[in-house]
Order: C-alpha cells, then structure tokens, then sequence
C-alpha cells in the first residue's frame, strides 16, 4: 500500500559521502501510520543487512559498521527519510534498500527497489 523510491546511490571514492533518500507515496493514512522506516544493504551471495533505522518517536538506531558515520533522519513534509553517509568505505558498497513498516490494519512492510551504492578509487 505504501511504495517507496530511494534514489542518491552512485560512485564515490573513499572516504567520501553521500546522502540517499527514500520518498514514501500512495494511500495517506498509511504513510502518516509508518512505525519504522530502515535502510539495510545487500550485496550479491550475502544477507541482507539492517544499516540504520528511525521510528516514530525518533529513536535511531546504527550497525555497528556504520556507527559514527552515517545517520538517517526524515522529513515529514516531504515523506522522505534520508541516510547520509560520510566517511564511506569499499566495504560499504552494496545496494542499498529502504523498508517501511505500518502496524494497521494488519502488520506489514514495504520495500524500495534499491539504489547502488559503489565505493572503489
């Protein structure tokens, strides 16, 4: 019911930056009910990995990977959430996807269709 579009991926060298968005669309009542929005990050032969998320109060939450350098964060009025990301690192190359979850009617989360995400010099 809730689809999402990230966008901002692309190349960087290390230990540079990048901010992705993910912009929220489609029925109101659901975006304005999402409880947690995530990013995780996925590389090919790998599992999925939770990078960052933010709830509806405002807690956050980081890998230990990317503690102290990235922070999601979101702007309401735009329906979008954000990872920035600084200080990037080759590990840090992957597709990254962002995820809403809403808890009404019935408990269910949405996925973004992914933006790369490429660190090499």
């Amino acid at each position: 019911q809730v689809q999402l579009v990230e966008s901002g991926g692309g190349l960087v060298q290390p230990g540079g930056s990048l901010r992705l968005s993910c912009t929220a669309s489609g029925n109101i009542f659901m975006i304005f009910n999402i409880n947690v929005t995530g990013w995780y990050r996925q590389t090919p032969g790998k599992q999925r990995e939770l990078v960052a998320f933010i709830t509806r109060g405002g807690s956050t939450n980081y890998a230990d990977s990317v503690k102290d350098r990235f922070t999601i964060s979101r702007d309401n009025a735009k329906k979008t959430v954000y990872l920035q990301m600084n200080r990037l690192k080759p590990a840090d190359t992957a597709v990254y996807y962002c995820s809403a979850t809403v808890p009404r009617p019935r408990v269910s989360t949405s996925w973004g269709q992914g933006t790369q995400v490429t660190v090499s010099s």
